[in-house]
């Protein structure tokens, strides 16, 4: 077998070659830029728009990117010039010096433009301590995060890192770790994490071990600065330390990491044990992150028994993430994920033995890892019960969202508290204990809580060994679902999880046979619905609907469903809604109404008496709202479930489907709404799709001038059908619509058309129009369509010598318009001309008034 080698590095050098030549700097940019130069740099012109230099800053990244060579700052001087004007004034601009720094960065990237800048003089005047640095133009935290990103991106070779090292960069870039500015701070640990990376991967000459560590020099100022902050009785300097050990160990897996990390550990162990700073809310990202790197995960010395003291010391709401983070690791020693889950869980077993004493059922633990006090204290006190409830309960629901988990949750027990937490909330549980009735007090309308309690409940629901239980869960569920006091919110949430445990039901009572308890809490769930169908307040009616059509979607094939469905008042109220005053309850009363009639209209033997005149009434009230409803919901609503009736096969025969399609088509392409104008467009593409299916593809090659195609035209009765069903004069418009979605859709379906109608081999001979009737028509047709949007609504009533009706001319259209180019067009981005370089270096000098055109007086 030959080698792959020189094959991939001929690909990679041909790859590079390519990517210079199309990034180079053309011409006319070379032109431009001395303009642009001169221009930034005079203080006398107003200010270039930040997002314009942003765009200038993308450029050269992209200029210099696959070009290290010095050639770009040697054939443009005017870049250095600038430079050199910006750092001459007295009072810079603070955007116009950050733009320097980080331009002066972006070109330093490569280690011959580096030095070339540094023999100039420029790099020292930009980054030393004489420049910026001292002036008072520091002050402005744009000029820092400049010289921050301008330092990062310099930060690719030995030369760069001993530049700062040597002139004391290292000692601004850990002050600026402090700086009032977010961004800057955070920007300021990540260049110490990348410097740190870059200095001992490119200066070390041989491996590191704990025993003989010879770090390299400026990783050895970056790592004594570190060791000095955790030693410091500043708890900001602390943690400022532990944000970069985050932040390295997250994003190395080198081993000497962990050379690094035995330097420190016993510091980092000592702030779990002794309270002197308060950095322990630190540590549990500290130690995820690192347990997530193989350098530590897979040892088996301190670092895991450091995870377990941590699981010890820190509070329940400082261990939460730490506990789940760990449970979510596959390597991980089972001892330690025991004691993950133990704490994970602790809040919820103090619920459990909360709600009753002595308890009547097994609670969620054995034991403790920490003192059981502690969360009864947070539990019992009114800032932070619902806070560690609302943490824990995310964090179960993060675990339940997992496809495999790590860990078996005592599922049983689980669902028995969270029961528990949603009756306190509601105040339907009188617990015995003092610490329950505090807590009952504390979570009584406590809607955060109950919407928490109930996600995770809804999780639950895919989790086998909860089936005892389903009865005393439906009763819970059925009084969020009947309180006048559960908020339009968690009523949400109550139908999100009911429609999941319903499901969960049926899969139940289809293996043990309880088809009686089944039908009884479907009877009372629709005795529910019925009365939120008619709240006073939209939203509730809203979500009653949205739950309506979840749980048809779920259950529509389930007899004791539909029976319990359609002897219920559900069916009739949901049609009421149809002429809801609020728009959003009319488009999810449309979907649900439409979803309704697979079990009234469409089921193969629909128990609904007068089916056909019901149907028929349906459908002319959905087309009523299509066509008149002031509001776009509404009528996106209903072209969906007219596309998705007809995907399914319900709107009857071809001649029926043909005449609805055609009814829907012509009412849609009016429509002001483009999102109901491309939801017509996907009907179309479905009704096509199953036309071709079921009369046959073509059994002709077509040449539109010829005597033969003319009769294969007639027997094509694909054809014929889109021709009366008036397609393509909705397609052809389509294709100049303003918004552009609809265009590219329209295109997409009639370059399908056409390779259904036309084999590749005859194609190249339709592409001219000929002397046929129908040519001049095409022609114009053509011209029109290059037009784009500028001809929307042109006219299709055949007057231009179009006739969109007659296949013939219709077979034409499609062997004869260039689609594959309207294709590019359309697809092409909206500003492909001003993303350009060129434009861009336009715009700036447009904005500062130095191109001649734009300096003649407005008046």
């Amino acid at each position: 077998m030959s080698d792959p080698g020189p094959a991939l590095s001929a690909q990679k050098s041909w790859f590079i070659a390519r990517a210079r030549h199309r990034f180079a700097m053309t011409r006319e940019c070379a032109l431009l830029l001395p303009r642009v130069c001169a221009a930034l740099a005079d203080p006398r012109q107003p200010g270039s728009d930040d997002t314009c230099l942003e765009k200038l800053l993308d450029w050269f990244r992209t200029l210099t990117e696959f070009d290290p060579a010095v050639k770009l700052v040697q054939d443009n001087p005017c870049l250095t010039e600038f430079i050199t004007s910006v750092l001459a004034l007295p009072e810079p601009s603070p955007s116009i010096l950050s733009f320097t720094l980080r331009l002066a960065g972006i070109l330093a990237a490569s280690e011959s433009r580096f030095q070339h800048l540094q023999q100039e003089k420029l790099l020292v005047r930009l980054f030393g301590g004489d420049g910026p640095l001292s002036s008072a133009v520091w002050e402005d935290a744009s000029v820092r995060s400049g010289w921050v990103e301008g330092v990062h991106s310099m930060m690719h070779h030995q030369p760069a890192l001993h530049f700062l090292c040597n002139g004391g960069g290292i000692d601004v870039i850990f002050a600026l770790q402090g700086d009032p500015s977010l961004f800057v701070a955070s920007a300021a640990s990540r260049l110490l994490v990348h410097m740190l990376i870059l200095s001992v991967e490119t200066e070390t000459t041989k491996p590191l071990s704990a025993k003989d560590c010879d770090w390299p020099a400026c990783a050895q100022m970056i790592i004594k600065r570190v060791e000095d902050s955790l030693q410091s009785s500043s708890a900001s300097h602390v943690e400022q330390s532990l944000k970069l050990l985050t932040s390295l160990f997250g994003s190395c897996r080198s081993t000497w990491t962990e050379v690094l990390w035995l330097g420190i550990a016993k510091q980092i162990e000592s702030f779990l044990t002794e309270k002197t700073v308060q950095v322990q809310h630190m540590l549990a990202n500290l130690l995820l992150s690192m347990a997530w790197s193989p350098v530590f995960c897979d040892s088996e010395g301190s670092f895991w028994a450091l995870v377990t003291s941590a699981l010890e010391h820190l509070t329940p709401v400082q261990a939460g993430p730490l506990a789940v983070g760990i449970l979510r690791l596959y390597k991980c020693p089972q001892d330690v994920r025991i004691q993950a889950l133990t704490v994970l869980l602790q809040p919820m077993d103090c619920i459990l033995r909360a709600a009753s004493q002595p308890l009547e059922y097994a609670g969620l633990l054995d034991e403790s890892v920490s003192d059981p006090a502690t969360v009864e204290g947070l539990l019992s006190s009114k800032s932070s019960c619902a806070g560690l409830l609302c943490q824990t309960l995310a964090h179960l629901e993060e675990l339940l969202s997992l496809i495999h988990l790590p860990v078996d949750l005592p599922y049983a027990s689980l669902l028995r508290s969270l029961m528990t937490i949603l009756q306190f909330c509601n105040g339907f549980l009188s617990p015995a204990s003092p610490l329950g009735s505090t807590i009952s007090r504390i979570l009584i309308n406590c809607f955060r809580v109950q919407r928490s309690a109930l996600d995770v409940l809804a999780a639950l629901s895919e989790r086998k060994g909860c089936d005892t239980l389903i009865g005393s869960l439906f009763d819970v569920l059925l009084a969020y679902l009947e309180s006048p006091n559960t908020s339009p919110t968690v009523l949400k949430k109550t139908f999100q999880a009911t429609s999941k445990w319903l499901v969960r039901l049926h899969e139940l009572s289809c293996s043990n046979s309880q088809w009686q308890q089944t039908e009884k809490i479907l009877e009372d769930v629709f005795l529910v619905l019925q009365k939120r169908l008619c709240s006073p307040c939209w939203e509730v009616r809203d979500s009653s609907l949205e739950f309506l059509t979840v749980l048809i979607k779920s259950l529509r094939d389930q007899d004791e469903f539909r029976q319990s469905l359609l002897s219920s008042e559900v069916p009739r109220l949901t049609e009421n809604l149809l002429e809801d005053p609020e728009s959003y309850v009319r488009a999810s009363a449309v979907t649900a109404v439409g979803h309704l009639a697979f079990i009234t209209y469409f089921a193969p033997e629909s128990p609904v008496i007068g089916n056909q005149y019901d149907k028929e009434n349906t459908v002319a009230k959905l087309q009523e709202i299509l066509s008149t409803d002031p509001e776009g919901f509404p009528r996106r609503a209903v072209i969906t479930i007219f596309t998705k009736w007809l995907r399914q096969g319900c709107t009857g025969q071809l001649e029926d489907t043909e005449q609805f399609v055609s009814r829907v088509i012509q009412t849609v392409e009016h429509d002001l709404d483009w999102e109901v104008r491309l939801g017509g467009l996907e009907l179309v593409e479905v009704f096509c799709s199953q036309t071709i299916c079921q009369l046959g593809p073509p059994k002709c090659s077509y040449a539109p001038v010829s005597s033969a195609v003319t009769s294969s035209i007639h027997q094509n009765k694909s054809l014929q059908v889109f021709c009366r069903a008036k397609l393509f004069s909705f397609l052809f418009r389509s294709l100049c619509d303003c918004d552009k979605p609809v265009g590219q859709r329209a295109c997409d379906i009639l370059l399908a058309l056409r390779g259904s109608f036309y084999p590749i081999s005859t194609l190249k001979d339709s592409q001219e129009t000929g002397d046929s009737p129908a040519g001049s028509g095409i022609a114009w047709l053509q011209r029109t369509l290059r037009q784009g949007s500028l001809a929307q609504n042109f006219p299709t009533d055949g007057g231009n010598g179009v006739d969109f009706e007659d296949p013939e001319s219709m077979m034409l259209a499609l062997g004869t318009i260039d689609l594959e180019e309207l294709h590019d067009e359309l697809n092409k981005c909206s500003d492909h001309v001003e993303k350009s370089p060129q434009s861009l270096l336009q715009d700036i000098l447009a904005t500062v008034g130095t191109i001649e055109e734009n300096e003649a007086d407005c008046y």
